[in-house]
């Protein structure tokens, strides 16, 4: 009989504006809470697609990964990264690295990819001053609530994701691929169902088709399961979007995304797309020592403007294969 299976069961709180939470008094070994409550907290986040942890007192890296370790198998390396982070170790990563005053808004992590996270794992060691919530919000609930036109369109043609990469703006070549080698690089995109093409200065553009809904792997329901608003010129700050697109051109962006046929997509789609996330958005401060765990094909989930200091340790794990979901057309090319 394995230890989890003699835990008392969780007491989660429930509330329709945040997401459950589990309050934990005198842990003791955070790992070792952690991996005597392994399987009633991954029911948990099965069950209900996120779950906060609350009082584990998480306080470093090395006990962060502990905690992971005890939680899941094996963590993911990331690739094509849109953003530098620190490393902390094997797949242990910083928060990815962006204007605390700007939001990052609603997405799935890594949903460009062919083989994407199943699970999101964060530990808060510092707290901001305001603000910097890792909100989430259900895809299932998500995709119901859009226009079933705009829905059905996407799930037919999926979406398209173009990127530049340039030495001022987002993660470099090496952050994102793991090398700066260009057959290295040429050779990853081939495997990966990216279409790539090297500019005169030497820049790499690139341009990948990927489903927007996806069935969960366990319950087989459609979710909403993309970055189409978070990457989309229309979210940035009016001010950052004029700046990049002078200087790069619309061609140029560091990253845009267009519906599968290329078609550009308007911004009251990415509005909309944005104020559905929010009437579905459930958010809890940070504080230090707080865990969450995120389903990452159910649940989207943010980062809030913030100020003050904030230090989130993140961690993904459970790769999933999305090779077989890709719209009729990119299967059809692989």
């Amino acid at each position: 009989m394995s230890s989890s299976s003699l835990a008392p069961p969780l007491d989660v709180e429930l509330r329709p504006d945040r997401p459950p939470v589990v309050h934990v008094e005198s842990p003791g070994d955070a790992a070792s809470w952690a991996e005597k409550h392994r399987e009633a907290l991954r029911a948990q986040v099965a069950e209900r697609g996120a779950l906060l942890v609350r009082g584990l007192e998480l306080r470093d890296t090395a006990q962060a990964g502990a905690v992971f370790a005890a939680l899941t198998d094996a963590l993911m390396a990331e690739r094509e990264a849109f953003a530098p982070r620190e490393s902390h170790g094997p797949g242990l990563y910083s928060s990815t690295t962006w204007p605390a005053n700007q939001p990052m808004c609603m997405h799935h992590e890594l949903s460009y990819t062919l083989e994407v996270p199943g699970l999101m794992l964060f530990a808060c060691l510092t707290a901001p001053d305001d603000g910097g919530a890792t909100a989430v919000a259900d895809a299932e609930q998500v995709l119901r609530a859009l226009p079933a036109e705009l829905t059905e369109r996407f799930a037919r043609e999926g979406w398209l994701l173009t990127r530049s990469y340039n030495d001022e703006i987002g993660a470099s070549l090496e952050e994102s691929f793991g090398t700066d080698d260009p057959a290295a690089i040429e050779r990853y995109c081939r495997e990966n169902a990216i279409d790539f093409t090297w500019q005169p200065d030497g820049s790499l553009r690139t341009r990948q088709r990927r489903s927007a809904v996806l069935p969960h792997p366990v319950t087989g329901r459609p979710c909403w399961f993309n970055q189409v608003a978070f990457l989309n010129q229309w979210t940035l700050a009016p001010e950052v979007r004029e700046y990049l697109v002078d200087e790069y051109g619309e061609d140029g962006l560091p990253f845009n995304t267009r519906y599968g046929d290329g078609t550009p997509i308007g911004e009251d789609v990415v509005q909309l797309l944005n104020a559905t996330y929010e009437e579905h958005t459930r958010r809890e401060p940070w504080q230090a020592g707080d865990l969450m765990l995120v389903d990452n094909i159910r649940t989207a989930h943010s980062r809030e403007p913030y100020t003050g200091d904030r230090q989130v340790i993140v961690a993904m794990a459970e790769p999933l294969n999305t090779a077989d979901c890709c719209p009729p057309a990119e299967a059809s090319r692989r």
